[in-house]
Parts: structure tokens; C-alpha cells; sequence
């Protein structure tokens, strides 16, 4: 797990809130803190500097990397990885099974809430913000830096510093990895309409710097 290069010196340990049920074999990075009814399932693996809002659960072997900020109510599921410095708003939910049903019919058996062959895998790249009420489909990557729209049904992956909204979610248009939206420059440039960015434009993307 990557370590901020600005990290301080030294991190307090952890906060978790007395009410927070966490499993056996979590691993909580210093600094971090995990509030009221917050539910952490074995195996997962939350970095440093992180927020874990009120309520929200993360389930088994999830990895999340430094920086990361969930609110209220986010359902992480398994097979999920979320980069440094991603902001997850209130109420989003991840999803990872293409083919959900609670029981199989003809032996009227529950059927099992392990990952199975169908249980998909999602990468939420650093940087990326997901505005509240989202819902994330299964086997897709957020590209780094993208921002999903509240209330959005994201079913497609979406690129690095795009800007997507919508049920289902489609693109409109690019964002600076400050959050502003970007606007044609000089050349073949978008620049920030906030800060001094600028990026360079390669087959009608613009191309993340080295971050």
C-alpha cells in the first residue's frame, strides 16, 4: 500500500468509535478513523489518513488505499479495491454479481453469499470522487481522477478524468483532478476553469500527468 509523501512524522493510532463491529484480521492504518455502526467484515485492509462514515459497511478482503473518505450508508462489497485519495459520497453502493438470485429453485437451498464464478471484481482508481446515491455495477474500473454524478447507475468503465452522470451513466465531459470541469485551451489543450492545470489532448482525451 502506498504512503503519502507528505506523511507526517508520526500518526496516531487509529479512532474506532465503540459501537464499530470489527471482524478478526482487519488491518487499520494510523491515523484513520471509523465511526458510529460502522461494520468491517475479516480481511479487509484500510490505509492511513482514511474516514469510514457512520453505517457503512465493508465486507471481507476489500483493500482501501490512504486518503480515502466514505460517507454515511457506503456499501462496499467484496471483490472491490479503491485506490488512494477517493472520496465515496453517502449512500453509494457497490455491486459484484452478474447473475444475483437468493436461492436455487430447484433444490430451494439458499444459495451461498461467497464470491462465486460470477462474482465480478472493481477497481475504483486514485483520485476519483463518487457522488452520493451512486450505484456501482459490477467488473468495472473507475478511471483515476474520474468523478461519478450523484445519483448515477454506473454499468461501463469510465476513463481517467471523466465526468459521467446519468441512469445509466454516460460521459459529459471532462474534470481537472481538482474536481473543476476542464475547457478548451490553447492548441490541442483543456485547461482547468480553476486552478493552473492544463492537459494535453490525445485522441479527444486529455492525458493524466504523473501523479
Amino acid at each position: 500500500m502506498s504512503r503519502s509523501a507528505n506523511r507526517p512524522a508520526e500518526l496516531p493510532p487509529p479512532r474506532i468509535h465503540p459501537t464499530a463491529f470489527i471482524e478478526e484480521g482487519v488491518r487499520i492504518g494510523r491515523g484513520s478513523a471509523v465511526w458510529d455502526s460502522v461494520h468491517i467484515r475479516r480481511g479487509a485492509v484500510i490505509g492511513e489518513r482514511c474516514i469510514v462514515g457512520e453505517k457503512t459497511y465493508i465486507a471481507y478482503d476489500v483493500v482501501i488505499g490512504d486518503l480515502v473518505k466514505l460517507n454515511a450508508f457506503v456499501y462496499v462489497c467484496a471483490g472491490v479495491t479503491i485506490e488512494d485519495m477517493v472520496m465515496v459520497s453517502a449512500g453509494t453502493v457497490f455491486t459484484n454479481d452478474r447473475f444475483p438470485r437468493a436461492a436455487d429453485p430447484a433444490l430451494r437451498t439458499p444459495l451461498t453469499s461467497e464470491p462465486t464464478a460470477d462474482t465480478l471484481s472493481t477497481v475504483v482508481r486514485q483520485g476519483t470522487t463518487i457522488g452520493a446515491n451512486a450505484t456501482i455495477g459490477p467488473g468495472i474500473e473507475l478511471g483515476a481522477f474520474s468523478m461519478v454524478g450523484m445519483g448515477a447507475v454506473v454499468t461501463r468503465s469510465v476513463l481517467p478524468l471523466q465526468l459521467v452522470f446519468g441512469c445509466p451513466a454516460r460521459p459529459a465531459g471532462w474534470v481537472c483532478m481538482c474536481g473543476a470541469p476542464l475547457r478548451p485551451g490553447r492548441g490541442r489543450r483543456v485547461a482547468c476553469v480553476t486552478c493552473d492545470r492544463s492537459y494535453a489532448m490525445v485522441s479527444k482525451r486529455p492525458v493524466l500527468p504523473a501523479v
